[in-house]
């Protein structure tokens, strides 16, 4: 009898937890599935269009330490120096301890404050085929759409004016568009990240237990049916012969 009511007890909660995580598991599976889709549906981003034919060394007439003078001894110690080609003319980005660069003409040795935004819109710009952008945002931290797998902050944020909500994200600390996405590319990422990754928690901490609560669900509705199968199996009558 005893048995009869653990075997009750248990196939009652299988059955119910079963219920409740296989819908966690299905719409894993539909969003793992668009996921797919999308790696295989979505065109490969526009190739990037180099800016200018290259840096003229001629037209260098700023050496880098009197880059540095013009800094001045406030700017604080210099972790690199890049030699960039903006707007057409050479142009220093020096890093220093702050995560944003100075920039310094390679050319007459002006200072520019507004060059690092200046150069990150020539970036996109060039990656979009020399469409026009206008900056709608700086990140200095992740967001719901610039999410932590693109590793890389500052970034700038600019908006392509061609009805499809066509945007990308730019670092000027490598150069390039760390992220290129638009309206229906995003959609689907959103429909992803809420029902793969619990996205519509908003608490990071809470969403990553949330996630390890129902794998560690899933693990034991499965286990629970392994051990369903073996206690209630049919058991041979020891006086039936094999």
């Amino acid at each position: 009898m005893a048995l009869v009511m653990k075997t009750s007890t248990i196939r009652s909660l299988h059955r119910w937890l079963g219920l409740f995580f296989s819908l966690i598991v299905l719409t894993s599976a539909l969003s793992g599935v668009l996921h797919t889709i999308m790696a295989n549906k979505q065109p490969p981003p526009p190739p990037v269009h180099p800016s200018g034919n290259g840096i003229v060394t001629a037209d260098i007439q700023t050496d880098a330490g009197q880059a540095l003078e013009k800094l001045g001894n406030d700017f604080g110690r210099v972790g690199a120096i890049n030699l960039r080609m903006i707007g057409g003319a050479p142009w220093y980005q020096i890093y220093g301890p702050k995560p944003v660069p100075a920039y310094v003409s390679a050319v007459d040795g002006r200072v520019d404050p507004a060059m690092d935004a200046t150069y990150a819109a020539q970036i996109a710009r060039s990656f979009l085929g020399a469409a026009e952008v206008r900056q709608t945002d700086y990140l200095t931290a992740f967001n719901h759409e610039y999410v932590n797998i693109f590793r890389i902050l500052p970034v700038f944020r600019f908006d392509a004016d061609d009805g499809k909500g066509t945007r990308v994200y730019v670092s000027t600390t490598t150069g390039t568009v760390t992220r290129h996405t638009d309206n229906k590319k995003q959609f689907e990422a959103n429909v992803f990240f809420l029902f793969h990754k619990f996205g519509f928690i908003p608490n990071k901490a809470v969403r990553d237990a949330a996630l390890v609560s129902a794998m560690a669900g899933i693990t034991i509705v499965a286990l629970g049916g392994v051990v369903l199968f073996f206690i209630t199996r049919p058991r041979r009558n020891p006086s039936q012969k094999p």
